[in-house]
Order: structure tokens, then C-alpha cells, then sequence
């Protein structure tokens, strides 16, 4: 029968210290640790031991010298439980070979891992908690479980199996991490059954480098990454999973990646509600392509189309380098366009919501252009209402706010609910980071003082793209693409005449760019009505498609 030390520093009879307790223990003896701190660190080689608290949760042991672990096996037979670990440059436990099984006990490591595993036989940790760690769980080359064990509020990853690791892993939850929740590499068909991870930095669960796990009932929700990305030439299955509130697609497979993926029955409770479980990223390039040709095809804006190019370009690298395993760093959806109007924002606001959605960054191509009307309500708690409406209106897509800088205080009567609009959008998308891209629009100089309206402003929108006024010689290849897109013909040595009038126009703050050469166009088909209906016959089609310089010359006479 194994035999009991007990370890109480104040008891008569009792070992002061773990260390004199280990150094009296035989194989297979219990070390029985009474209630208190022990500020020493534990060394365990080539032993066959217990060390159990004799009330669970009682005993807390620390390292008073930062280079070592608090807890340090190696090719040991260990068990561990009811305790408590405390460190801050090192391991909470690390373990080198052996086998150990962690019971009911609790890790805390400020800037190394909780637990780290390597070269271990066979591994148990079960009923645990890892909190406030560099990186929760390590397990490298080692076999065993993870049952029921809690993984919180760790500044890395929250859980590495990694190089011949085969771990099964099983009613635990993971939230909290500023990176991913769980990261699998060469870990052969390690397993993920039940688990429940959230609120990470990045993905969920990432899969990379020759893995192949079964990934199981799994829910994983409010990441800022995918929920579950599988890198090229992993394979495994995913079944029955629920992922919710995670960048989209939920569940990212990588070109080559050979993971199946199934949903299962819904109706059967097999899948639980709102679960997302899509193959692959549904990138679709062809329609990445055409809507890049469709925005070098609009006239001028040179500068704008070589900053949504590389915006694009960056997206598209982050998912290659996201299906190798490689970290990503966050990148905002959100823009500011600041110009005057009539530049081609709304349009290139369109064109770029349809972007993100054929890259698989947002789920659908809606668009909800707003104002201030839209937002700003009449009375206490209309504001908040009516800006939640229009923001959910645009969730999978963009919202686009035209003159959005009416909204803060300095550009408004000072008595209104301006500021409750920015305030309330704020949160919402920090709430909803990653389900809709918000544009918001105006005046160069209105939108600098817009970003500061709030504090948070702009740290959501890091990117602004500068829309500059149109050339004379661009409006007037814009009339022309108008006019025809409305079935009408310039007439001879017009093209001249109309850059002439637009280069003398006054561009102050009220130059309407495009929309000035849409008005044009309305009053020379007025003019150009009266001139035909003064004719006295019918006229040709010719005749009716025909604007002329005579039509020009009515149009602005007096507007000059």
C-alpha cells in the first residue's frame, strides 16, 4: 500500500516543505499538502508521486525565482491535485517526459505558458483551469486528454497540439485569447469533442501542417477570425459544429485542405440553431476580377482605384497566409471617403461592399445608403432606436453615410441628438466588428473634424481615401458616357464647347463634379426639346438623338 507524507509547516510530526517531502517519498507514495502558500519551487525526476491538497483549492505553490517553473517534471509518474500554481516568467507546470495526470487544480502564468507538455508517454488534465497565461496549454509529442478544463483570458493561444501530438480534447471551454483558441499543428488525428471556444483574436480553432483531427459538436462563437480554418493538405473531419458571430466564412477551408466537412440534421438536434458550416472560404475570383475591371472602367479617380486595389491585395494575402497557419493582423473594413460630392462614392462604395462579399469577407452584397434624417431621431431614445434599425439593415454589407460629419455636435444646432447617432454606431460595431462594413462620406475638411467627435472614431476607421474633383477633361468624358447611356449624341465640335464651359467653372465648396454635367445634360435636353417641337415636322431619329452646340449655348445662357 502506497505510503502518506503530510506536509503542514506549523504541524508537529508533519515535512515543513514539499521538497522534504519528495526527498522522503518511495514509489508510489501521496504527498498530503495542508492548506496554505508555499513559496517553493517543486522538482519531480524520475519519481512515482502524488502531491494532492488535502482540501481542494487550498493549497497555493509559487516560485520565488523567476527562471523556473513552479512545478517541473521530467520522465516522471506524476499526479497532481486539488492545487494551485502560480508564476509569472515561467511555466506554471511544465512537464518533460513521463507520464502526468492534473486533477481539479489551477494554472496561472503571466508571461509563459500554464501547463507545457512534451515527450510525455501519457497526459490526463482533467477538471482544471489555465488563466492569465502567455499560452494556456502546450502539448508537444505527447499523448493523453483534456477533459473538462477551463482556458481563460491568455494573451496568446489558448491551446497548442503540436508535433506528434495525438490529444483528445473534450468538454472544455476556451475563451478570451488574443490569439487563436486552438491551434493544431502535425498533430496527427488529435480530437476537439464538445468544446466550447470564444472571444479569440483570431480563429477559433486553426488547423495547419499535416493535421488531421475530428472536430466534433463543437460551438464556436464571437471570434475575430474564422471560427474553424483548416490549412492546405489537412485533413479530418468536422461535424456538427455551431459557429456564430466569427468573421466570415465561418468555417474556412484552404485550397487543398481535404477535411470534410458536415452539418448534420438540424431538425434532429444534431446541429444546434444558427450553425454555420460552410466548405471552403467562397472566394469567388472571377467576380473579384469584373468588379475590379468595373471600377478601372469609371473615368478618373486614379488615386482611389489604386488604394481599393491594394486593400484588396492585403485581403487576399491575409487568407493566404491565414491558411498556412500564419498569424494576421487585424485589419479594419470600415472607411472614411472624403471629397466633394459628385466624385464617384457611392458608386465605388457599391463596387467595394460587392468586393468584399465575392472575397468572402462579408456574407452578402447589401447596401443601405443613410443620412442624417435616417439617423438622428426627435426626441430621448428615438436616436438610438433609429440608427440600431438602420445598422441592422445593413449587417452582411455595407452602410454608407453621406455627409456623415452632420452628425457631430460642432456641425450641428448643439440641441440635437447628433451625437447619440456616432455614439450608438460606435458600439455597434465594435459589437458587430466583422458583419458590416461602414462607410462613412463628406468634405475633406468636415470629416477631420468628424473623427474627432468621438473617441472611438478613429480607432474604426484607420483608412481614408481622398476623392479628388473631377478635371474639365474627365467631365466631359463623363457627359458623353451619360449622354449615351441615355440613347443621346454630342453633336459636332461640342466636346470642345463643353470643356471649355467646365474649365471655367468656379470649384468652390458647392462644385458638384459629376453631378454638374448631369444638370448640364438635363438642361440641353430641355433646349433641345424646344428647338425640335420649333422645327414644324416631325424629326428624324438623327434629329432626336442630336444634342448641339446651339443646345449647349441655351442651357448655361444666364448661368455663367
Amino acid at each position: 500500500m502506497p505510503r502518506t507524507l503530510f506536509v503542514a509547516p506549523d504541524q508537529r510530526g508533519a515535512l515543513p516543505t514539499i521538497r522534504d517531502a519528495l526527498e522522503a517519498a518511495d514509489e508510489g507514495a501521496i504527498i498530503s499538502i495542508a492548506p496554505g502558500d508555499y513559496p517553493e519551487p517543486v522538482s519531480i525526476t524520475r519519481q512515482h508521486v502524488t502531491l494532492s491538497a488535502r482540501e481542494s483549492g487550498s493549497v497555493t505553490i509559487s516560485s520565488p525565482f523567476p527562471d523556473q517553473p513552479v512545478v517541473s517534471v521530467t520522465d516522471a509518474r506524476v499526479e497532481l491535485i486539488g492545487l494551485k500554481f502560480t508564476s509569472s516568467e515561467h511555466s506554471a507546470v511544465r512537464v518533460r517526459g513521463g507520464q502526468v495526470k492534473i486533477v481539479e487544480c489551477t494554472a496561472t502564468a503571466g508571461y509563459a505558458p500554464g501547463i507545457d507538455i512534451a515527450g510525455a508517454d501519457r497526459i490526463e488534465v482533467r477538471n482544471s483551469q489555465v488563466t492569465g497565461a502567455q499560452y494556456g496549454i502546450i502539448v508537444e509529442d505527447s499523448d493523453g486528454t483534456i477533459d473538462r478544463c477551463e482556458i481563460r483570458e491568455i494573451a496568446d493561444d489558448g491551446l497548442i497540439v503540436r508535433l506528434g501530438a495525438r490529444v483528445k480534447v473534450q468538454h472544455t471551454t476556451i475563451a478570451g485569447c488574443g490569439f487563436r483558441g486552438v491551434y493544431m499543428y502535425q498533430a496527427g488525428d488529435s480530437s476537439l469533442d464538445r468544446c466550447d471556444i470564444s472571444q479569440t483574436g483570431d480563429a477559433g480553432i486553426a488547423v495547419a501542417d499535416q493535421s488531421s483531427p475530428h472536430i466534433g459538436t463543437c460551438w464556436v462563437h464571437d471570434t475575430q477570425g474564422a471560427g474553424i480554418s483548416v490549412g492546405r493538405g489537412c485533413g479530418g473531419l468536422i461535424e456538427d459544429c455551431r459557429v456564430e458571430n466569427t468573421a466570415v466564412p465561418g468555417i474556412h477551408l484552404a485550397d487543398g485542405a481535404r477535411t470534410e466537412v458536415r452539418e448534420g440534421d438540424p431538425a434532429k438536434g444534431k446541429v444546434p440553431v444558427g450553425a454555420v458550416a460552410t466548405t471552403g472560404n467562397h472566394q469567388d475570383l472571377e467576380s473579384v476580377d469584373k468588379l475590379l475591371g468595373e471600377l478601372d472602367g469609371m473615368i478618373g479617380l486614379a488615386g482611389v482605384k489604386a488604394e481599393v486595389r491594394g486593400l484588396i491585395d492585403e485581403i487576399q494575402v491575409n487568407e493566404w497566409r491565414r491558411s498556412e497557419g500564419l498569424s494576421v493582423g487585424t485589419v479594419s473594413n470600415h472607411l472614411v471617403f472624403a471629397g466633394a460630392p459628385g466624385t464617384g462614392k457611392t458608386t465605388v462604395a457599391r463596387i467595394y461592399g460587392q468586393l468584399l462579399k465575392a472575397l468572402g469577407i462579408l456574407p452578402n452584397g447589401r447596401f443601405k445608403e443613410v443620412s442624417r434624417r435616417d439617423l438622428v431621431g426627435q426626441y430621448i431614445g428615438h436616436t438610438a432606436e433609429k440608427a440600431a434599425s438602420a445598422f441592422e439593415e445593413a449587417r452582411g454589407g455595407v452602410l454608407f453615410i453621406d455627409e456623415a460629419y452632420t452628425l457631430s455636435r460642432s456641425s450641428g444646432s448643439g440641441a440635437d441628438f447628433g451625437q447619440e447617432a456616432i455614439d450608438t454606431l460606435v458600439k455597434l460595431m465594435e459589437d458587430h466588428r466583422d458583419e458590416v462594413a461602414v462607410i462613412v462620406a463628406g468634405y475633406t475638411g468636415e470629416m477631420e473634424k468628424f473623427m474627432d467627435a468621438n473617441p472611438g472614431l478613429a480607432s474604426r476607421f484607420n483608412k481614408t481615401l481622398v476623392f479628388e474633383n473631377y478635371s474639365p477633361e474627365e467631365l466631359v468624358s463623363i457627359s458623353l458616357h451619360m449622354a449615351r447611356g441615355d440613347d443621346y449624341l454630342l453633336g459636332e465640335d461640342l466636346d470642345l464647347a463643353l470643356l471649355e464651359w467646365f474649365g471655367q467653372m468656379e470649384r468652390d465648396q458647392n462644385f458638384g463634379n459629376a453631378r454638374e454635367a448631369r444638370k448640364l445634360l438635363e438642361r440641353m435636353r430641355k433646349s433641345q426639346s424646344t428647338r425640335l417641337r420649333s422645327l414644324g415636322q416631325r424629326p428624324t431619329r438623327d434629329d432626336l438623338r442630336t444634342l448641339s452646340l446651339d443646345d449647349l449655348l441655351e442651357a448655361v445662357r444666364g448661368t455663367g
